[in-house]
């Protein structure tokens, strides 16, 4: 399947597959046949779910495929190369210099121990492509064109003395600096707060439109494709089902996969259980003026202070909602209520009785009733053991079940978050994102709590498994009568789950109300930038969005 262009394509891609090798030794096609185009200065998304084939597809450009895998057919020209015809020492050159790539993670890509400036030009410098001199000189000039403050010094830096936004754009440089005539983006923007998001995004389309290079975003947001894609190709399962331009995909899809990304796009609203069916109202959590921070303690306060005076009550069966950017205090706050964190001062109630500070201090008891799911199930699941041993410890920790009793009840968590009760025998490392999810989701239930603090955990998923992680903690809710505080920088995403909502900014609560009015009758400054800050499915919102300089420097995380 292939666009129309009024341009010669640049890149073109033609019966595509790919190749990989499981555990068992068999041999499956996971790639199937796929084949686009994209003319000079264009910029094609690829996006589709989990497992998809999006990034596959997007290092298959660079002649790179995962370990395992293989390229078994198909061909991939770009400009006269033909990346698969290349011997590999043929790819290695035109890696970073006629294809670049910006990576999700801009922290793993930069050395820590190096300046930036050193890391940005090391490309020109290990293909010989221009004096070192004029690689500064060029390096400076794009640190301006992507809207970096103090272009001239910030490359002096190292990566921890900038902004986690920033350090998103001096990886775009990195990919710029060689002129490439492709450059892929895998998901650069995901790990960053919406007001940053869109200076990244800014400046990503304006660079790219300045260079006349092609690009290939890999993503699954599809309110960011909206913004920086002029052509879409969805993929689901190795295999391309509907390619168009943005607007077409977004306004008169065909496929009916399309929609269903569409419709996920859109999460229905959240009824509250607590009103529609809950009697006991009382609050099941209350925070009372809490402090806390990072850091030896001096004189009873820490070196670092983030939580500062934080109050709030959540009653029983209500969902609260927590936003904020990186830095504003949303996971402090969690880790402080579960006791993680032990505040320096205030305390934190749970149904009226009054929780140790340290998690150590708390009774089984207290533990039990309050569970946390953390953000990255990645690192939460002990790669070590199969996920029956990881459900396991917890039914034999809280309700003392051992042998067939407790396998039994395994099974039933399993069968409570959707999954088939033979994933018990697996490693963590042989699911998917969702599915891990979903064990974190059941290692926190399998206490049987009756509150679950949900930190980001749907912040890494795509569109489809995250909006089916949020069906199920209502589904949960309605069957147990759970409560949750729901941790996010998605404000759509916390209206779709949750009754009320708490504004964190610098550690401070600086506005609440419920989920419904935050649109609409949000007053802090701080509020208001964030909701204007969300991505619409619009392919004209980003070019239209006007915001005030002034209020940006104030309060965005740069």
């Amino acid at each position: 399947m292939t666009g129309t262009h009024t341009k010669p394509p640049l890149v073109s891609v033609r019966d595509l597959k790919i190749g990989a090798v499981t555990d068992s030794g068999r041999e499956v096609e996971i790639i199937k046949g796929v084949e686009f185009d994209i003319a000079p200065g264009e910029i094609l998304a690829l996006i589709g779910e989990s497992g998809s084939g999006k990034t596959t597809i997007a290092l298959s450009l660079m002649g790179h495929t995962r370990t395992g895998c293989s390229i078994d057919g198909g061909q991939i020209r770009i400009g006269d190369n033909d990346v698969t015809a290349m011997s590999r020492r043929a790819r290695a050159r035109i890696r970073g210099t006629e294809v670049s790539y910006v990576p999700q993670s801009a922290a793993a890509a930069f050395n820590p121990s190096k300046r930036i400036i050193d890391q940005v030009i090391e490309t020109t410098e290990i293909h010989k492509l221009m004096p070192k001199a004029q690689a500064r000189s060029k390096a400076v000039e794009l640190f301006r064109a992507l809207a970096l403050p103090d272009a001239d010094t910030i490359g002096n830096r190292y990566p921890h003395q900038v902004s986690g936004g920033q350090l998103q754009r001096l990886s775009a440089a990195m990919a710029l600096i060689s002129d490439p005539q492709l450059v892929i983006f895998d998901e650069p923007t995901t790990a960053l707060d919406v007001t940053t998001q869109i200076e990244v995004l800014r400046a990503f389309k304006s660079i790219m439109a300045q260079g006349g290079c092609a690009g290939v975003y890999v993503s699954h947001d599809l309110a960011v494709v909206a913004q920086i894609a002029d052509r879409i190709v969805v993929l689901r399962g190795g295999e391309v089902q509907e390619e168009g331009t943005t607007e077409q995909i977004l306004t008169a899809p065909t496929h009916p996969y399309t929609k269903e990304l569409l419709a996920a796009f859109e999460p229905s609203p959240h009824q509250s259980v607590a009103i529609a069916e809950a009697e006991d109202q009382s609050p099941i959590l209350e925070a009372r003026n809490l402090f806390a921070g990072y850091g030896a303690m001096r004189n009873g306060e820490p070196a670092a202070k983030v939580l500062q005076d934080v109050s709030f009550t959540l009653e029983r069966g209500r969902n609260l909602g927590v936003i904020g950017e990186s830095g504003s205090g949303k996971s402090t706050l969690a880790r402080a209520l579960a006791g993680i964190l032990s505040p320096y001062s205030g305390e934190v109630l749970l149904d009226g009785h009054r929780l140790h500070p340290d998690l150590t201090g708390r009774s089984k008891e207290d533990l039990r009733r309050m569970q946390i799911v953390f953000q990255l199930a990645d690192t939460a699941l002990n790669p070590g053991h199969s996920v029956g041993n990881i459900l396991a410890r917890p039914l034999t920790f809280y309700h003392g079940l051992r042998g067939k009793t407790r396998e039994k009840r395994v099974i039933e968590l399993l069968d409570m978050v959707h999954l088939p009760a033979n994933m018990r025998h697996r490693a963590p490392s042989e699911l998917s994102g969702g599915q891990k999810q979903r064990v974190n989701l059941a290692r926190a239930l399998a206490a049987e709590p009756e509150l679950v603090l949900c930190d980001e955990i749907t912040s890494a998923l795509d569109t489809v498994v995250a909006a089916a992680i949020l069906d199920l903690l209502k589904e949960l809710q309605t069957e147990l009568g759970l409560s949750y505080m729901f941790i996010s920088h998605d404000l759509s995403t916390v209206e779709a789950i949750c009754d009320d909502v708490l504004v964190m900014f610098k550690g401070e609560v600086v506005e609440a109300l419920p989920a419904h009015e935050m649109s609409e009758f949000a007053t802090h400054p701080y509020s208001r930038l964030l909701i204007s800050s969300i991505p619409r499915l619009d392919t004209g919102w980003l070019a239209g969005l006007e915001q005030d300089p002034e209020l940006i420097a104030q309060f965005a995380n740069r």
